[in-house]
């Protein structure tokens, strides 16, 4: 008898070995929008390597085998160093290489740098998300630091800005590259760094560059491995931020203990710690009392940070499902040209071509050279951009979940893994309400930013009708803003600025079909089959 059980047969291969630059049609065109069209082949070159199947499987095995606490060696001495798999060591490599870390703060750069360091964030987001904590504190430290680092610390400069990852432990100023991490939340506080406990107590008098002693805790001490940290602690004149190296100028480690690392939902591949502060010095940055003012300027890059790998995990998430759908045979023909899954990828689809435009556009307000305009427009869109394009993270990748149904479910699928991830970007540097709040409050300390809402929303009146509608009634809403509506508030910003994007850039159709989709409250109506090939092909870099 023939017993063969066990023929495999429709079922389609993982996405591997693809361009992930050359493949995202909406990313290459504001790439060129925004005046960094010169990086292109660089991009062409960075997504065919980070889209290979040697670099996903350094992402997995990145995450399979997470970092181990060392902390004593053999003989009983105090390590409180952190191991890695190989594969972390080779992603960082590359990012470093890619100046994902200060690309724009080069003295040389070019008019668009932050445009094509976001796309290369994006690129490298859709790989592994963990190894981006490092790189992205680091990119937030580097214009606090130009500008605040004390004299002894002049030679970290230069191993700041170069393209050399290097994991050794020495002082900065020995190293080819440093890495900056930072520490802000303690177990009483969270988001309310207000209550923090850690205290500093000066060793040479008060004042920006003198050294303090800390003592306290961190409960959420990010990438402890990094060669400093910037944290904020308690100090005569109020809360203050502090430069911590790992290793002091005279070659001894730093009382930084770390307790234990913890164990996440995602982000696996990172380590994050608990840390005590047993009399670790620590270098004042600016004047005692500036230590919120300084921590939110690192926390703007590292909040669009967020919203860019969350936006880069749900684009990856909708080209795995894609190319699932292409293959995979259901009731006679193609996944792909079943009617209602074509609906449900388009929209998926038609989902990301906003948040492309209107965080490529962010990046280039965010820049070294950005006027006083653009950063009020960051000040008020960073925060809304991070809620909204995080919070819309974890549904958006169920979605794609369900294209590939139960294959999608295991972790066999990379699925599962940018599940996990996703809840990350939401709560680190101030969950959803926190960053709600923080679009509430520059309204309200910064008028000239609602004067800047209103001005972009009033130059795209005309051009739709759901937008007229859904712009008139945000705007009434904001003359007197309360904050029980801040959620709402806050995600129509991003939405109504999105639709201002599309309506400028977009086609007409695709356009009207945001809008609709977007800002009518009356539901979702169908797209029409033209463009739902249209958005099909702009995703799979077919148009």
């Amino acid at each position: 008898m023939n017993w063969e059980t066990h023929r495999v047969f429709n079922q389609p291969k993982p996405l591997s070995n693809s361009n992930l630059f050359l493949s995202d049609t909406p990313l290459r065109e504001a790439l060129s929008r925004h005046q960094a069209g010169w990086d292109a082949d660089v991009l062409a070159s960075l997504g065919q390597q980070l889209g290979s199947a040697e670099s996903l499987e350094l992402g997995r095995l990145a995450n399979a085998n997470p970092p181990d606490l060392l902390r004593y060696d053999s003989t009983g001495e105090r390590l409180d160093d952190v191991r890695f798999h190989p594969a972390w060591h080779l992603l960082m490599q590359g990012l470093i290489a890619n100046r994902v870390h200060n690309l724009p703060w080069q003295e040389d750069a070019r008019i668009g740098s932050a445009v094509a360091r976001a796309v290369r964030f994006i690129l490298h987001a859709q790989v592994e998300a963990g190894t981006l904590c490092p790189v992205t504190m680091t990119f937030g430290a580097i214009p606090l630091l130009q500008k605040y680092l004390p004299a002894e610390f002049s030679g970290w400069l230069k191993p700041l800005m170069s393209d050399r990852y290097d994991p050794h432990l020495q002082s900065g100023d020995q190293k080819k590259g440093v890495l900056i991490g930072m520490g802000m939340t303690e177990k009483q506080g969270g988001s309310d760094v207000l209550s923090n406990t850690t205290r500093a107590t000066a060793l040479e008098g008060h004042g920006s560059g003198k050294p303090y002693h800390l003592v306290g805790h961190k409960w959420f001490f990010s990438v402890p491995q990094s060669d400093a940290h910037l944290v904020l602690a308690q100090a005569e004149g109020g809360l203050s931020c502090f430069f911590l190296p790992r290793v002091l100028p005279d070659g001894e480690r730093n009382a930084v203990r770390i307790e234990r690392l913890k164990d996440k939902l995602g982000n696996r591949s990172n380590a994050s710690s608990e840390v005590e502060f047993q009399n670790a010095t620590g270098w004042l940055l600016g004047e005692e009392g500036e230590g919120i003012r300084h921590i939110l300027k690192m926390g703007g890059h590292t909040r669009f940070d967020c919203a860019l790998g969350s936006h880069a995990m749900m684009r990856r998430a909708l080209s795995v499902a894609l190319y699932h759908a292409f293959q995979r045979q259901v009731f006679g023909k193609p996944l792909i040209e079943q009617p209602l899954m074509r609906q449900t990828l388009s929209r998926m689809a038609l989902h990301l071509e906003g948040q492309t435009m209107l965080l490529m556009h962010l990046a280039a307000a965010s820049g070294a050279q950005a006027n006083p305009t653009e950063q009020l427009l960051c000040r008020l869109l960073t925060p809304a951009a991070k809620f909204e394009v995080c919070r819309q993270g974890m549904p958006f990748v169920a979605e794609a979940m369900e294209v590939l149904g139960g294959v999608g479910y295991c972790e066999d699928s990379e699925l599962p893994r940018l599940y996990r991830e996703m809840p990350v970007n939401s709560i680190w540097e101030g969950s959803g309400n926190i960053m709600c709040l923080d679009v509430l409050r520059t309204l309200r300390k910064l008028p000239a930013s609602g004067e800047l809402l209103q001005q972009a929303l009033h130059q795209a009146r005309g051009q739709n009708r759901v937008f007229d509608r859904a712009a008139r009634q945000f705007l009434q809403r904001l003359r007197t803003p309360e904050e029980a509506q801040g959620r709402w508030l806050t995600g129509q910003l991003f939405n109504l600025l999105a639709a201002t994007q599309m309506l400028e850039f977009a086609s007409p159709p695709m356009a009207d079909a945001w809008c609709r989709m977007v800002l009518d409250p009356r539901g979702e109506t169908q797209l029409p089959e033209r463009l739902c090939q249209l958005l099909i092909n702009r995703a799979i870099g077919a148009e």
